[in-house]
């Protein structure tokens, strides 16, 4: 397996960001989870998009919703493109992990394709981190297989892992989550919706 280019905080990201947003642009992917997610939040809530890339099609579908999205995403490219789509909603361009953004509270927090791209300890680190940025009655979802494993990724060729769904249930209870739904999209994409009560 690869490893990421020294000070390249997107892991791999920046350099195929022009490619991933030519192929994000019509991508509906994972929308109608999105949509069924964002039906527990209240009109015009406050959303955290970890890994938001261009915003296509996550931020896209909870701004139709009509809500307020907050996007993070280490490469510049995509984070630039975010704001060009979006320019009323708020970017910036840092690590997921380290984000000025955890310093702000908000009703709900998507991280698509982002979790099983950092370590399990950073997995760990950022569900905590999550848990402590999420309002009371707020929604938490993210994708990750929920069987363990590890695999390369088609993009970056980074190692992706898995930490399988008992050991996020455990995450769960350990920083104060309760597991709402499993849902699994047309791309067999598989989704955890955590609550903190």
């Amino acid at each position: 397996m690869a490893s990421p280019a020294p000070h390249d905080m997107s892991n791999g990201w920046e350099a195929v960001a022009s490619e991933l947003i030519a192929l994000r642009e019509h991508s509906s992917t994972g929308v109608e989870v999105i949509q069924t997610w964002a039906q527990n939040l209240s009109n015009g809530a406050e959303v955290l998009d970890l890994g938001c890339g261009a915003g296509v099609p996550v931020s896209t579908a909870l701004v139709e919703a009509g809500h307020k999205v907050y996007g993070v995403d280490a490469s510049p490219t995509l984070a630039a493109e975010f704001k060009r789509r979006f320019p009323q909603m708020s970017v910036v361009c840092e690590s997921v992990e380290t984000s000025s953004f955890f310093d702000r509270c908000f009703d709900g927090v998507v991280a698509i394709g982002l979790v099983f791209l950092l370590s399990a300890a950073a997995q760990r680190q950022l569900i905590l981190k999550v848990t402590s940025t999420l309002k009371s009655g707020g929604h938490f979802l993210f994708t990750s297989p929920y069987q363990i494993c590890r695999w390369e990724d088609n993009w970056t060729r980074l190692e992706s892992l898995s930490l399988g769904k008992d050991a996020y249930l455990e995450l769960f209870s350990e920083a104060g989550l309760i597991l709402v739904k499993n849902y699994t999209d047309e791309g067999e994409n598989y989704y955890f919706h955590a609550k903190k009560p």
